[in-house]
C-alpha cells in the first residue's frame, strides 16, 4: 500500500496550523473544483485527494494519528526501507462492522476515498464518510430493537438540491432519498431494514449526514456567504459580475462607489429549510477590491487628475 504525504498534496509544512491548512485547501479546492473542471477527470481526481487530505489533517484525532504513523514511516525509510516492507498491519483501523454499504449517487466526492484513507482511518470515530465499503454501523440501546447509524458525507450542492444513496442490507438493496436541506447532524431514517436477531424483527437504520466543505461558500445555518473580487473601475463606476450561487451563474449589479468589505444580500439563495425547500436562506456577497499593479503613465495621470480635482 502506499503512503500518502497529505502536507505535500495540501503544499503545507508539517507544522501549519489549522487556519494554515483551511486556506491551503481552499485554494486548491477552488482551482480543482468540477464546477470549474467539467469533463476534467485529473482535476477530478485531484480534488478527490485534496479533500482527503483535509479530511485527516483537520481532525485533530486523525492529524495526530497520522503524524504518528509518518514519523514511523520516516524512520523506516531512513532504515534504509528493510526488506519486507513498512509493517502496515500496527496502523489499520479497527475493521467496520456489520453488513451494511452504502454507495453515493452522483456523489462529488464518490466512493473513492484511496486504501490508505480507508485502511488507517475508516473505522475512526467520526469518519463522517460514505467512502468506507462496509460501514461503520453503531447501535443504540435506548429503544426495544436496536437501531444502527451510518454517517454519509454529501456535497453543498446535494445539500441544496436533495440527492439519493443505495444501501445494501444482508443482500437487500435499497434507495434512501435525502431531502433539500439536510444539515451536518441530520438523520435519514430508514425503518426495518437491519436484522436484530430478535425472531424476524428488524431495526431501524438511521442515515447520519455530514456535508462536506464547499471552497466557494461559507456556511452560516441556511446563509451562504461568498467573496466577490471586482476592479477598481467597477467599484467606482459600478457594472455588473457573475457569482456563483448553488443553484448556477447569476449577474450581481455593482452600484457605483461600493467599499471593499461592504456586503450585497441575495435573497432567498442560501440553503433550504429542511421539510421547507421552498423557503431558504440568503447569500451575502461580500466585495474585494483588486487594486491595479503597473500602471501605465497615462493611467497614473489621471489618477493624479482625480486627487487633485
Amino acid at each position: 500500500m502506499e503512503y500518502k504525504d497529505y502536507y505535500k498534496i495540501l503544499g503545507v509544512e508539517r507544522t501549519a496550523n489549522k487556519e494554515e491548512i483551511k486556506r491551503a485547501y481552499r485554494k486548491l479546492a477552488l482551482k480543482t473544483h468540477p464546477d470549474r473542471n467539467p469533463g476534467n477527470s485529473k482535476a477530478e481526481e485531484q480534488f478527490k485527494e485534496i479533500n482527503e487530505a483535509y479530511q485527516v489533517l483537520s481532525d485533530t484525532d486523525k492529524r495526530s494519528r497520522y503524524d504518528q504513523l509518518g514519523n514511523s514511516y520516516s524512520q523506516w525509510q531512513q532504515g534504509g526501507a528493510p526488506a519486507g516492507g513498512f509493517n502496515w498491519d500496527e496502523w489499520f483501523s479497527t475493521k467496520p462492522s456489520g453488513n451494511v454499504r452504502v454507495g453515493g449517487i452522483e456523489d462529488i466526492l464518490g466512493d473513492e476515498f484511496s486504501e490508505f484513507f480507508q485502511r488507517i482511518f475508516g473505522g475512526m470515530p467520526g469518519m463522517g464518510s460514505a467512502s468506507t465499503r462496509r460501514g461503520s454501523v453503531q447501535r443504540n440501546q435506548r429503544s426495544a430493537l436496536p437501531s444502527y447509524q451510518q454517517a454519509v458525507t454529501i456535497s453543498l450542492t446535494e445539500a441544496y438540491k436533495g440527492t439519493s444513496r443505495r444501501i445494501e442490507v444482508d443482500g437487500r438493496r435499497f434507495e434512501v432519498k435525502i431531502p433539500p436541506g439536510a444539515k451536518t447532524g441530520t438523520k435519514v431514517r430508514v425503518a426495518n431494514t437491519v436484522p436484530t436477531g430478535v425472531s424476524d424483527q428488524k431495526g431501524d437504520l438511521y442515515l447520519v449526514i455530514q456535508v462536506a466543505e464547499d471552497p466557494r461558500f461559507t456556511v452560516k445555518g441556511n446563509d451562504l456567504h461568498t467573496d466577490v473580487v471586482i476592479d477598481l473601475y467597477t467599484a467606482v463606476l459600478g457594472g455588473e459580475v457573475t457569482i456563483q450561487t448553488p443553484s448556477g451563474s447569476v449577474v450581481l449589479t455593482i452600484p457605483a462607489g461600493i467599499q471593499p468589505g461592504q456586503s450585497m444580500r441575495l435573497a432567498s439563495q442560501g440553503l433550504p429549510r429542511l421539510n421547507a425547500p421552498n423557503n431558504k436562506g440568503d447569500l451575502f456577497a461580500h466585495i474585494k477590491v483588486k487594486i491595479p499593479h503597473n500602471l501605465t503613465e497615462r493611467q497614473k495621470e489621471l489618477f493624479l487628475e482625480l486627487r487633485r480635482s
